[in-house]
Order: C-alpha cells, then sequence, then structure tokens
C-alpha cells in the first residue's frame, strides 16, 4: 500500500512516499517558496535528488507539480495506487487526543481553531484541500502534533488565570512537538519491552520537553504557544510576562513588534547573536564569551526541566532520550547537560557521547555503566509516525 506523509508550512511542503506496512520510503523531497514565481523543488528519484525551480503560485501547484514527477518518474505508474494521505496538523485544540480521517466535520473543526496557531493550520489545510482536489479517491487523515499530550490532567494544563479564560477562549496548555515524543515513546517501549517512564528531550529549533509515565504523557515543556518552556534557538522559552508591557512602554513599540523579538530574535539567537548549533559549537570551542554564556543558560534550562520531572516522576525514569537535530548530533549540549545531573547519579561515557552521532548513523547510550538513569540518543521521525499513524486507520 502506498501513502504520503506531508508536512505543509505557509510557503513549504515536505512529503514522503511510503510503502506500507514496509516502512519502505519510495520517494521524498520538498517544496520550497511557495507562493512566488521563483519557487523550487527537490525529489529523490532512486538515488538522485531532482533538483527543479517552478512558479509556486500556490500549494495546488505544488502538489500538481509533485503528483505529474510521481508519474514521470515511474515512482507511481497510477496515481490511484496512491491509497491516502497523512497530513501534519500542528493544532487540533482540546478536541483531537488521536489521528483521524479527515471529513468535512473535521475539516470545520481545524478552521475553527486556527486562531491558536494562524501561522501553521490555515497552511496544513491548504495542503489538505489541494490534496483532496488532486486525487479525490485517496483518504486523508489528521495527524495532530499536540494530540499525544492531551493525556495530561487539568491540574497540569490549565494556567493559574481566570477559569473563564479556559471555558471561554481555550486558554490551556496544550504541548506541541508530539508526534516526535510519540514516535521515542513507542521506540523506547519496544526496545524496552515495557510502557516506559521517560524524560524525551526534543531539542532542534525549537525543543521541548516531555514526562512520560508508562508510556503515556503527564507533561510537556512547551505550552498554549511553542513559545513556552525551554530557551530555544530563536524563541525564549519561559520568561516574566511583565516583561512585554514594560519592553512595549520603554522602546516604544507594539505588541507585534515584541512578540516577534520574543519568537524570532531571542533565545540562542538573541543572546549568542546565533542559533545554528553546529556555529555555535564552534563559537564555544573558541571560547567566545556570549556564546560560552549562551550555552551556560541553554543546558541549565534544560536540566531544569529534567529535574522537574524526574520528581514528577517519583524518581522512576527508565531512561532520559535525546532526540531532534541538536539532541540527536550535539555531543556538547549533550555533555553539558549530563554534567550538570550529577546530584542525580547520572553519569557521561564521554568517548560514547562522542561516537554517538545519528546523522552519522550512530545512535544508542551514552552513560556509563553504572548511571542511575541510562541516557539515550535516538533518532525521531515524525514523517514515518504521520505514515504509521495513517496506515492504522485506514487499514
Amino acid at each position: 500500500m502506498k501513502l504520503l506523509s506531508v508536512n505543509a508550512g505557509s510557503s513549504t511542503l515536505k512529503f514522503r512516499l511510503y510503502e506500507m506496512p514496509e516502512e519502505k520510503i519510495l520517494t521524498k523531497g520538498n517544496f520550497e517558496r511557495i507562493g512566488t514565481e521563483e519557487g523550487d523543488y527537490t525529489i529523490r528519484v532512486g538515488d538522485e535528488k531532482v533538483h527543479k525551480t517552478a512558479e509556486l503560485r500556490d500549494h495546488n501547484d505544488a502538489v500538481h507539480i509533485l503528483l505529474e514527477e510521481l508519474v514521470h518518474h515511474h515512482i507511481v505508474e497510477s496515481l490511484d495506487e496512491i491509497v491516502a494521505v497523512g497530513h501534519r496538523i500542528v493544532h487540533g485544540g482540546n478536541k483531537y487526543s488521536k489521528s483521524v480521517l479527515i471529513t468535512d466535520r473535521v475539516l470545520k473543526e481545524i478552521e475553527s481553531i486556527s486562531d491558536l496557531a494562524p501561522l501553521h493550520n490555515p497552511a496544513a489545510l491548504r495542503g489538505v484541500h489541494a490534496f483532496m482536489e488532486a486525487i479525490p479517491n485517496a483518504k486523508m487523515v489528521a495527524c495532530f502534533d499536540t494530540a499525544f499530550h492531551q493525556t495530561i490532567d487539568e491540574a497540569t494544563y490549565l494556567y493559574p488565570v481566570p477559569y473563564e479564560w479556559y471555558i471561554k477562549y481555550d486558554v490551556r496548555k496544550y504541548g506541541f512537538h508530539g508526534l516526535s515524543h510519540k514516535f521515542i515513546t513507542e521506540k523506547m517501549t519496544s526496545m524496552l519491552e515495557k510502557k516506559p517512564n521517560l524524560i524525551i528531550c526534543h531539542i532542534g529549533n525549537g525543543a521541548s520537553i516531555s514526562a512520560i509515565r508508562d508510556g503515556i504523557c503527564i507533561d510537556t515543556s512547551m505550552g498554549f504557544t511553542p513559545n513556552a518552556g525551554i530557551m530555544m534557538g530563536t524563541r525564549s522559552g519561559d520568561i516574566d510576562y511583565s516583561i512585554i508591557s514594560y519592553i512595549m512602554k520603554k522602546a516604544e513599540r507594539n505588541l507585534e513588534w515584541v512578540d516577534n523579538k520574543l519568537n524570532k530574535s531571542s533565545g540562542l539567537q538573541g543572546i549568542a547573536g546565533m542559533n545554528d548549533l553546529r556555529d555555535i559549537d564552534r563559537a564555544y570551542l573558541a571560547n567566545e564569551q556570549k556564546v560560552v554564556l549562551a550555552i551556560e543558560m541553554y543546558t541549565n534550562k534544560i536540566v531544569d526541566y529534567i529535574a522537574k520531572y524526574y520528581i514528577k516522576l517519583g524518581g522512576k525514569v527508565d531512561a532520559i532520550c535525546f532526540t531532534a537535530g541538536g539532541g540527536e548530533n550535539d555531543d556538547i549540549i549533550r555533555k553539558e547537560v549530563v554534567s550538570k545531573l550529577y546530584p542525580l547519579g547520572v553519569s557521561l561515557n564521554e568517548e560514547k557521547n562522542k561516537e554517538t552521532i545519528v546523522r552519522r548513523g550512530v545512535e544508542g547510550v551514552i552513560s556509563t555503566d553504572d548511571s542511575s538513569i541510562p541516557v539515550y540518543v535516538l533518532a525521531t521521525d515524525e514523517e514515518l509516525m504521520i505514515a504509521r499513524d495513517t496506515y492504522e486507520i485506514i487499514d
């Protein structure tokens, strides 16, 4: 069975075509600069990566070109071979705790909560509609990035603000990166042959940490928006909200300006002047003081949440897992984090830590044999999680 796994952004569309249930990737690629006359895209054909430019006025153009390329390169002989399309939908509000088959009602509900994710949900819906029009016989499935965290209890997901804000305006913690946290949880469940207690550190440009008890999420660092939680590549994470009104007055700027600064010019970017961890690592090794400061702050924030979740799990943690771009490949960040966990009895095997780089095909345990909690480095795969959920629903 062939199915597409799709992640549509406001001006991008990433895709993978799978043969299921074998989970074989038949092709993958992405479209960039959708909405312009100078768009471009890549698609893998066998061992070759084909790159082309094209006018991409909207997502419909991208979808039609993608499907034409699949047939042209004989990746599929007919579009009827594509049985389903799984779509990453960033926000499911409090309506969805799992992936669902897309119906007219589901489309209306996703649209109704778009103000919770104004940059993401409308773009995803454009992708859904484009595929529905282009391959009407294929089933469409919505895979929500917030769904995995819907098991968090009320005392944890509510904010200490007027309760009517929750009732009237849906103000609560939602959490994000759920597809990644779910993938790692399922991976560890298989590896440990039990429903585990985990602390998962999804460390990318956006970053989040989750506490998993018996295979179920009980807390996560991101909140009402992805700007909550730990310091990130360009996002501030948790701050004193009074800073916002203070800076608006002092800098004589509006809320939109401050919001933009907190989302795109803060975090590592705000302190170090850069947010690519590869650049940061080079500057850290060169002892550039602002970068050293940024790494100290960054790893402190990660450790704060690990310690908090260690207590929340009653000290019974089967593993700490690092994943996503930074977690999978940045041995410096991992070393600094684990070194600060020594009060919990966690210790690092420095040689294994340096060797364990997912982009080189190496994952596994980086802690010492006598560490109180094993520390894993694992590759995440949100696209495969979408494919699995989609296959499970339509099979």
